[in-house]
């Protein structure tokens, strides 16, 4: 993730503003053994740039449930490497 990221989480109401945050919704997320899969994607790319939208769905390993939902991928060249924004 970028210095100044931000996450709208799939799977939480809070955003996250800073790396505690997304750090924080991440080790909760990952203990549900998600595997996503991405049903349709639209990407559009500038110059330091790209941007990937579209719908995905997880299904939790723990209980096989079901997470559909749509999503939005900002892309900066930051620092030498690709990050999320």
């Amino acid at each position: 993730y970028s210095k100044d990221a931000v996450l709208l989480p799939t799977a939480s109401d809070l955003p996250r503003t800073n790396y505690a945050l997304i750090q924080d919704y991440f080790d909760s997320f990952l203990q549900k053994e998600p595997r996503g899969t991405i049903l349709e994607s639209n990407v559009l790319m500038g110059a330091n740039w790209a941007q990937d939208a579209g719908i995905y769905e997880f299904t939790m390993g723990v209980d096989g449930t079901k997470v559909k939902a749509r999503y939005t991928f900002n892309y900066i060249y930051e620092d030498g490497q690709w990050k999320i924004s």
